[in-house]
């Protein structure tokens, strides 16, 4: 079936079954049929009900079977024991879609699943496409549909305009239809995905980037679980000028259960889903207001290269609110260049040299406020200008609301916060197409997107002769995770060097690595060495590593002794400038991840990382080394001797290879520390780790 059929089928239906419709108002089962109606619904509607002859003046019927004309949509409201035999008669009756309200399958548990997966086995033999189960509807304006049994229906009017929301939270459509009609927002469609079974939200937004009626798409997430098809989605409406815009429920890492290594506690769920939005071109927000006030900003923009802020304002106070919290954000509020200042002073115009351009005394007047909003619009000292009126806002908006709204951009973002409530001049500003906001937070959070926002990355090559080394490595390698001696021989496969290293099974053993050395246990069902007394540092000759590597035995086997030995790794001691921690995790939601951070045994606790989808280029991996503020101090910082950050990058590189193997995917790999040399010298791996996934 195709998406265009798909999509008319779902938006655009000519026949839709109301199963299960009822004829008591009071009722959910009977809003379909009366939502449809009183919004416009032009199509045919049948009620579908064995004990009605009639519902509110449309001729019911017993069954779909006993329908005598071609049905696009069926929406079904029965009980869930009846929704299989619903979906048979759907299949029988070559339904192209059905959207299923009714509730008590996979969200309850395991045996709601499995009904899930009966129901939808049925569907997919059949060629039916389904929304939901557990879905509250949909909501298109133009043309209009409103399939829902939703409550805020009941309204009478819904401004058309160019915003669609998907939501996978059926309860919130409502709450997020009447926020963006408050702020003044118009609408294309509405959906709720319920359980996702089928259709998701990938698929819908896809169909959204060819509606003609979507300008913005807003989602509104729970998780991500069709990443593969979002993505895509997101890549066509980036080059159709159709931003996304996401709210995602999930900052919190509470009930989290962490990976095996450091990788999977520093690449945490909603980590990785920043880098996916980013690396694919959206935008997201922290607040629900944001969603429907952030779109105007960027409102025929693409990703800017710098972003510098302005500030004009009326109010020290009000927009000191804003500033501040854009600090935290780490965006930069420029002040004005002297050839501003020079220039409106010749328009006998004196503004401060600061970076808040403040007119709250002399700005009462809106020849000034013109004057000074233009110049600041039309200077490139900045990337967007933030405008912060006070009082004037509600009382007198000609002073600044004016100048605001007529000002000339000249493609330059412009948002305007307005610190009393002024509902009026919010719509002026609406109505211009000027991005208006009624917090600083929001207002704050929205310029935080602007910054954050990327075109689309591509993604990294694949090399084909090193991935290949690496997995005839690994096939060598029995059982789920390898220990550290093997790990780092996967890893020089990939291109990244390794200590000098022996392993030696008795302690009187001679290693033959030059000293000084370090001794640990090795074992791949020992995660954190040191915490198991595993790890000795700076031994200087033979006696001392063989009293050592005796004593490591005993308090291993002490603390562990279910765990498997298999000696004890003996390595030359490494020097250099810094440790880092560079990781691999293949993520449950968005697939293969690339990290670097600050290393060592504190790791954790600075979290000071740069995370990016593997596989990547070495430009993008030499941006993540700019990106970790702690490998400042070896960037060169006042003086200090530079590191070899072009070998860290290509290790970056390196490992984010292990993407590419598919034969024996790799789950979690990590190395920390990585011992970063100084310039011309390279790195060198001093521990390793590799987890494969299960098959």
């Amino acid at each position: 079936m195709s998406t265009t059929r798909l999509a008319q089928a779902i938006f655009e239906p000519k026949t839709v079954a109301l199963i299960g419709a009822s004829g008591d108002p009071k009722k959910n089962t009977s809003r379909p049929q009366r939502f449809l109606r009183k919004h416009g619904y032009t199509g045919r509607i049948i009620p579908v009900n064995p004990g009605r002859d009639e519902i509110f003046g449309e001729k019911a019927y017993p069954d779909l079977m006993s329908v005598p004309e071609p049905i696009d949509h069926a929406f079904i409201m029965v009980p869930r024991d009846a929704v299989a035999a619903a979906i048979e008669q759907c299949v029988e009756k070559k339904v192209v879609t059905a959207t299923i309200y009714s509730d008590g399958f996979a969200e309850t548990g395991d045996e709601g699943r499995r009904m899930q997966e009966a129901v939808m086995k049925i569907a997919r033999e059949g060629g039916v496409r389904v929304l939901g189960p557990n879905c509250i509807g949909i909501l298109s304006i133009r043309p209009s549909l409103a399939l829902s049994v939703n409550a805020v229906l009941e309204m009478d009017h819904i401004k058309p305009g160019p915003f669609a929301i998907v939501s996978q939270s059926g309860s919130m459509t409502g709450g997020l239809l009447s926020r963006g009609l408050g702020r003044g927002a118009g609408f294309s469609k509405l959906i709720s995905v319920g359980n996702e079974a089928d259709i998701g939200v990938g698929e819908l937004t896809d169909m959204l980037v060819d509606d003609p009626h979507t300008g913005a798409i807003l989602l509104f997430l729970e998780t991500l679980r069709d990443a593969d098809r979002l993505a895509y989605a997101a890549r066509r409406a980036y080059a159709a000028n159709k931003p996304i815009i996401v709210y995602k429920l999930g900052r919190s890492d509470i009930g989290q259960d962490l990976a095996a290594s450091h990788t999977g506690a520093l690449a945490g769920a909603d980590e990785v889903a920043d880098e996916y939005f980013r690396a694919h071109g959206m935008l997201r927000v922290e607040m629900l207001e944001t969603l429907f006030e952030l779109p105007a900003l960027i409102a025929g923009q693409k990703p800017a290269k710098r972003h510098r802020v302005a500030v004009l304002t009326t109010t020290g106070g009000g927009a000191a609110a804003v500033v501040d919290r854009l600090g935290t954000f780490g965006v930069d509020v420029v002040p004005p260049p002297d050839r501003v200042v020079d220039n409106l002073a010749q328009k006998k115009i004196t503004i401060p040299r600061t970076r808040l351009t403040d007119l709250t005394l002399a700005g009462a007047k809106k020849e000034i406020y013109s004057a000074v909003l233009g110049e600041l619009l039309a200077s490139d000292h900045a990337d967007l200008v933030l405008a912060v009126v006070g009082s004037s806002a509600a009382l007198h908006p000609q002073i600044a609301i004016e100048p605001i709204a007529e000002a000339e951009r000249g493609g330059k973002p412009l948002a305007a916060f307005l610190a009393p409530h002024a509902e009026t001049s919010l719509g002026l500003l609406t109505n211009a197409g000027v991005a208006g906001f009624r917090t600083p937070e929001s207002c704050a959070d929205a310029i935080r997107a602007w910054r954050d926002w990327t075109p689309p990355l591509a993604a990294g090559a694949t090399d084909a002769k090193k991935a290949a080394a690496a997995a005839a490595l690994m096939k060598t390698m029995p059982g789920k995770q390898i220990n550290e001696y093997d790990a780092c021989k996967v890893f020089a496969a990939l291109g990244i060097s390794s200590a000098q290293t022996a392993v030696i099974k008795d302690p009187t053993e001679n290693a033959g690595v030059g000293f000084p050395v370090v001794a640990k246990i090795l074992s791949p069902d020992i995660l954190h060495k040191t915490d198991a007394g595993g790890v000795v540092l700076n031994i200087g000759d033979a006696k001392a590593l063989e009293a050592v590597a005796g004593d490591i035995l005993k308090r291993v086997k002490a603390k562990h002794p279910a765990a498997k030995i298999d000696g004890i790794l003996v390595q030359r001691m490494e020097k250099g400038l810094a440790e880092v921690i560079l990781g691999f995790r293949r993520d449950p939601q968005v697939g293969p991840v690339v990290l670097l951070g600050a290393g060592g045994v504190l790791a954790e606790i600075y979290k000071d990382i740069a995370l990016r989808l593997a596989p990547v280029g070495v430009d993008t991996a030499r941006a993540m080394v700019e990106e970790v503020r702690g490998l400042a101090l070896i960037r060169g910082y006042r003086g200090l001797p530079r590191g070899d950050c072009e070998a860290l990058a290509q290790a970056v590189v390196a490992m984010s290879q292990l993407a590419t193997l598919d034969e024996r995917p790799v789950a979690d790999a990590e190395i920390n520390p990585l011992i970063v040399k100084p310039e011309g010298q390279g790195v060198v791996a001093v521990d390793g780790l590799i987890v494969f996934r299960d098959n």
